[in-house]
């Protein structure tokens, strides 16, 4: 047995990722990511709960989810401007592998949630947002 830290399994998407930690995430990711990366999160989330998307494309999404909830980014999240750049890379990269299962009803349910943090995308947003 080895005396080096097992950094891959510590590090790992499916260790990391979970429905409320990725939720925690996206509440505190309304401050600083980009709306499109809130609508890609939730359109995968949405595509990951449904069952017909099979196994291997939830281990796609998890994996892509389990980046953007992981406290080690290559980034740091709290960068203005660029601190949900790489995770937006890998939840887009996500987001064209499993495009085949993404329905409309995902898209919409992601619409609708992003819609309730942000607001319409013409309004101006709520005071707490305001920097």
């Amino acid at each position: 047995m080895s005396d080096q830290p097992n950094f891959h399994a510590r590090l790992s998407a499916p260790r990391w990722y979970s429905a409320p930690r990725l939720w925690r995430t996206l509440k505190k990711a309304t401050l600083s990511a980009s709306r499109k990366t809130l609508l890609t999160a939730l359109t995968l989330f949405y595509c990951l709960q449904d069952r017909d998307t099979p196994a291997w494309a939830k281990g796609v999404i998890v994996g892509a989810l389990g980046y953007l909830v992981l406290p080690v980014d290559l980034i740091p999240d709290i960068l203005p401007g660029v601190g949900f750049g790489d995770d937006l890379g890998a939840l887009v990269a996500a987001l064209g592998t499993v495009a085949a299962y993404i329905k409309d009803e995902h898209k919409n349910k992601a619409n609708a949630q992003v819609e309730r943090l942000f607001g319409t995308p013409d309004a101006a947003p709520p005071p707490e947002f305001v920097g």
